[in-house]
């Protein structure tokens, strides 16, 4: 079922802790236990299962509950361990587990959609359930009276959800590449803004509720660092996966940022130092360093007798440039540019050896990621993908720190 614990190897990677294995299917979610050696998974093969650490090292499942449609999203709340578990036919089932973890009873159903949950969280204090779906819309319903109080309706498939407890806003992302913010009152709701800049569908929302600051990853294989509380907008481009962002956590003690994409890759970013914004790219009709027309540009190429060029743009400055005036390529980690992109010639000039050191590590999760978790407070991390394995991390080596005993020494 799974595999034995390893002894942590002296070095800066995540080190696999186990494999959790015997889903039939895709595991759409998988959550750890706080303050428990458990792992709460839910799959695409119609399974919600509790899965205990024996003496032996290995976890087997104390809870093996099959559901009526495919289980796509989850949400558990554990100080009244309670569970939340979204179907592939739109419905919310609620449930309570017991606090020896053997044993969960059912509670109540909620139409939350009339398509598949994307997204999943409860609120305690409003005693509030709130979801996304693939019906373009984000539900929210009391949990003591399993009653509908509001709906918002989007134009694509809503994929992702953040909330934020105290101000009862929501950041809703979808599949157009938009992230809408939302003021949820009892039975109505009102969009604050919208926010655009990825260039692909929602995959992974993070909301910092202490900085005030907004994570976002996309099929765009990027992630965008969104600072709300200064009401700036994008404040910073992430890019460093060759794949689609699945998921994203934000540890605020460390000022670092863990994401996980598609193709396994897992990165640690360090967002304690100074960064730069990346520019926005300019418009011109002609190159903006040799002024050679681009193609569009009839007038200036009938006038000079000359072919026009394709447009390119320099990442570093933000100008529009021909091919012959961006030979280069470099990183420009302090951008956000971990691997290396299209820069003109007098910036790549400009750009210092020291200048491209990485300010990020990059591991291999050696799965294919589509759902991560983390349990901050112990340094530890969960991934799931299309391979029907759970995997269990220690991400101490990496991240730096353990919350339970504050800042390591390495």
């Amino acid at each position: 079922m799974a595999a034995e614990i390893h002894s942590r190897p002296q070095s800066s990677r995540p080190v696999l802790l186990s494999k959790v294995e015997g889903h039939q299917d895709v595991v759409s979610a998988a959550l750890l236990i706080p303050k428990e050696d458990g792992v709460i998974t839910a799959s695409e093969d119609r399974t919600i299962r509790v899965w205990l650490k024996r003496d032996s090292g290995q976890y087997w499942p104390s809870i093996y509950h099959t559901m009526s449609s495919p289980c796509s999203a989850m949400a558990y709340h554990h100080d009244s361990r309670r569970i939340f578990v979204g179907q592939d036919n739109g419905a919310i089932m609620e449930f309570h587990i017991s606090e020896d973890f053997n044993k969960m009873n059912f509670v109540k159903t909620y139409p939350a959609h009339q398509n598949r949950v994307s997204a999943i969280t409860f609120c305690l204090a409003s005693e509030w359930v709130i979801s996304t779906g693939h019906d373009k819309c984000i539900s929210w319903m009391c949990t003591r009276s399993g009653s509908m109080l509001g709906r918002h309706y989007f134009t694509s498939w809503a994929s992702c959800l953040q909330y934020d407890y105290e101000t009862r806003h929501a950041f809703v992302g979808d599949y157009s590449g938009q992230i809408t913010l939302l003021k949820l009152e009892q039975n109505t709701s009102s969009v604050i803004t919208t926010l655009k800049g990825h260039e692909g569908s929602i995959t992974s929302l993070w909301w910092d509720p202490v900085q005030r600051l907004l994570f976002s990853g996309a099929s765009d294989h990027s992630i965008i660092m969104w600072d709300i509380g200064g009401r700036k907008g994008r404040t910073l481009l992430l890019q460093g996966h060759h794949d689609k962002v699945q998921a994203i956590c934000y540890i605020q003690l460390t000022r670092q940022l863990v994401s996980c994409s598609a193709d396994g890759g897992i990165a640690v970013w360090n967002m304690d130092i100074s960064r730069e914004e990346a520019p926005q790219w300019l418009e011109s009709d002609s190159c903006q360093k040799c002024e050679q027309p681009f193609f569009w540009n009839i007038k200036q190429m009938w006038d000079t007798k000359t072919l026009g060029l394709r447009q390119h743009h320099c990442r570093k400055c933000g100008q529009a440039v021909c091919g012959k005036c961006s030979t280069k390529r470099s990183s420009y980690p302090i951008m956000g540019f971990e691997f290396q992109v299209r820069v003109c010639d007098s910036c790549f000039e400009s750009i210092k050896d020291e200048d491209r050191t990485s300010l990020a590590t990059f591991h291999e999760g050696k799965h294919n990621i589509s759902h991560m978790s983390m349990d901050i407070s112990r340094g530890l991390m969960v991934t799931c993908g299309s391979d029907r394995i759970v995997k269990i991390w220690d991400m101490t080596p990496v991240v730096g720190c353990s919350l339970a005993t504050g800042f390591s020494s390495r």
